[in-house]
């Protein structure tokens, strides 16, 4: 049947409306705070950036940043907004004083947008704004006005007050996750030296900029001390080391653009060409950038980003009527490259060194790289590995950005989720047998192996993962020591040769039921002992109860409960201290008796240790 197109399909929402109806166009997805990129993250960003743009101003040296029981707090030490528009700010859309660039030159918010959302998108919102001992408060309910106070006198020191508790019924059974808020918070800082800000009590500030965030991040040794320099709206940190992939940090007036954008690209390019001209040699640029760790943080007037959340850099100048952010880059890299170069000829021995032996493997493995392209084309047409979605035959970049990959193990498994995907956004890679341990083994076997070279393929990285094919690569095995024993292969693969999947947030693993739990009127699906001991006691006398042996067991009607829009994801994330090369060495390297005394030790605790490391979903 055909819906009638008539007047009455016109509809004008008000503001609050459309945003709880589009949320994703305001903050991105929403999630459950499991990963650094869901929504209840980017409601923080928003309130905390008014804030930090304060600070670029001029105006308060420190932020108190709160979270308990769901309930966020902002407090900042600036000017305070003016107390006649304490109102209007929270909640008139394009309303701010960001088009003002005398008063914001160079701000992260630009369209009044930011705040309104976190309105809308909060069971509870509510903005105190303090003025030389005056103070007004307004007070929301999902963007629905409950309060506005009188202007009041007040014994407080000037600047706002935030608070919010993002709605349960957009966001779920969300938590926030203090190692996600502190990478946010350590961020700040590091890009607003002299900032101090206060996280649940624990004071986070920088004297050395990107230095201090290169030191902070990078897991082992540079090959030379860190290159750090800085002039007039940029800083550079960066150095190489022993690692495959590449790593990079970039920001637009203190905003973590994690998708890059000119800026970073401008970077990537001028890099290449100081190097090939301060050696007089034409080096392929992956030769030049392989293995290399950099930060990257510029200031722009009026700043175009590709989306609201403000993740890619869309600007072509660095202000109106300015230079433009390729040339502006250029030129400061030309200088000061080259400058340091001439200046330090010990550190300019190992690059060159650390180049050539990237351009020895490169070449030594470039005609086993060119028979396995031409092998995984003809794998992937006969044997149907790789089951694609349809989104890649979409050219809107914005719908590729949801676009999914599970990598799973076995006939069964692979057509269940297959049957019960989302065709549009989920592909299914199916894997052949446990994968290779390829600790300790060099890029060449990327390429020889069957396995890793159509892995590989499918994922589109054989170039490195700026051309990633899906945005979430998410491992999906069974839960049990088998399919434990397969994610680690797996993981080591990842970690070993494009740990950049891992640092940019790419790699997950899928958590799928252990029960099944039923009466007449209600089915859970149980993820752990203690949730299955509670639904027993919930669901009353003689439950029937499934255990799910594998994930070729569900069928796929049951995997639609998994794999749609609720399911769960544990992010496979990296903390500042963790060593990629001694945990990779202990669990998968030759140390065989090590590990088995470590097990014989540990037993019941070994999983969850090693869980620790790489913070995978426990008991899975």
């Amino acid at each position: 049947m055909v819906a009638n197109y008539s007047e009455e399909s016109i509809k004008t929402l008000e503001w609050r409306e459309h945003i709880r109806l589009r949320p994703g166009m305001y903050i991105g997805k929403l999630g459950d705070g499991s990963s650094q990129d869901d929504g209840i993250y980017v409601l923080l960003k928003e309130v905390t950036d008014n804030s930090i743009d304060e600070f670029m101003m001029g105006n308060g040296r420190k932020i108190d940043i709160g979270i308990a029981d769901r309930e966020v707090s902002v407090r900042d030490y600036g000017r305070g907004i003016p107390l006649g528009k304490v109102l209007d700010v929270a909640s008139k859309m394009n309303t701010g004083a960001k088009y003002d660039s005398k008063v914001f030159k160079k701000s992260v918010g630009l369209n009044g947008v930011g705040i309104k959302a976190v309105n809308a998108l909060s069971e509870k919102f509510l903005v105190r704004s303090i003025r030389d001992g005056k103070a007004k408060e307004v007070v929301f309910e999902k963007g629905n006005l409950v309060s506005e106070s009188d202007i009041f006198s007040t014994e407080e020191e000037n600047g706002v007050l935030t608070s919010f508790v993002p709605d349960g019924e957009m966001f779920g059974n969300y938590h926030y996750i203090s190692e996600n808020v502190e990478a946010m918070v350590r961020n700040y800082v590091y890009l607003n030296t002299g900032l101090v800000i206060s996280f649940n009590g624990e004071k986070f500030q920088s004297k050395n900029g990107l230095l201090d965030l290169l030191n902070e991040n990078m897991d082992r040794e540079g090959l030379y001390p860190i290159i750090h320099l800085s002039g007039e709206d940029i800083e550079i940190a960066f150095t190489h080391d022993n690692r495959y992939g590449e790593q990079y940090y970039s920001f637009v007036n203190g905003q973590h653009t994690t998708q890059g954008g000119t800026h970073l690209s401008a970077f990537k390019e001028a890099l290449v060409r100081v190097i090939r001209d301060f050696y007089k040699k034409d080096f392929d640029p992956s030769d030049i950038r392989t293995s290399i760790t950099a930060a990257l943080s510029i200031k722009v007037e009026e700043p175009v980003f590709e989306s609201q959340t403000k993740t890619k850099l869309g600007s072509k100048n660095i202000a109106p009527n300015g230079p433009s952010v390729r040339n502006f880059i250029g030129e400061f890299i030309k200088k000061s490259i080259d400058d340091y170069l001439h200046k330090n000829q010990e550190v300019a021995e190992i690059l060159l060194k650390k180049i050539q032996e990237s351009e020895k493997e490169r070449k030594a493995i470039s005609s086993i790289k060119k028979l396995a392209r031409e092998r995984s084309k003809k794998a992937n047409l006969h044997n149907k590995k790789l089951r694609d979605c349809r989104i890649h035959y979409n050219t809107n970049h914005d719908d590729r950005l949801n676009s999914t990959i599970f990598i799973t193990e076995g006939d069964s498994a692979s057509g269940s989720i297959t049957k019960s995907r989302n065709v549009e956004t989920q592909a299914v890679f199916s894997l052949r047998g446990k994968p290779l341990n390829s600790y300790g083994l060099t890029k060449k076997i990327v390429y020889e192996n069957e396995e890793f070279n159509l892995l590989q393929a499918a994922l589109n990285i054989e170039e490195g993962v700026d051309n990633l094919r899906y945005n979430n690569i998410v491992v999906a095995t069974d839960a049990d020591v088998d399919g434990m024993h397969i994610r680690l292969l797996l993981l080591t693969f990842f970690l070993q040769f494009f740990p950049d999947l891992i640092s940019k947030g790419h790699l997950y693993i899928l958590q799928t039921p252990l029960f099944r739990i039923r009466n007449k009127k209600e089915t859970r699906y149980i993820y752990n002992e203690e949730e299955k001991d509670r639904a027993m006691k919930q669901l009353g006398a003689n439950p029937e109860i499934t255990r799910f042996k594998g994930l070729g067991e569900i069928s796929p009607g049951e995997f639609k409960h998994f794999i749609g829009t609720n399911m769960k994801l544990e992010p496979v994330r990296l903390k500042k201290n963790d060593s990629v090369k001694d945990f990779l060495n202990f669990y998968m390297g030759k140390n065989t008796p090590d590990r088995q005394q470590f097990i014989i030790d540990n037993l019941r605790f070994e999983e969850v240790m090693l869980e620790d490391e790489l913070e995978l979903p426990a008991g899975k």
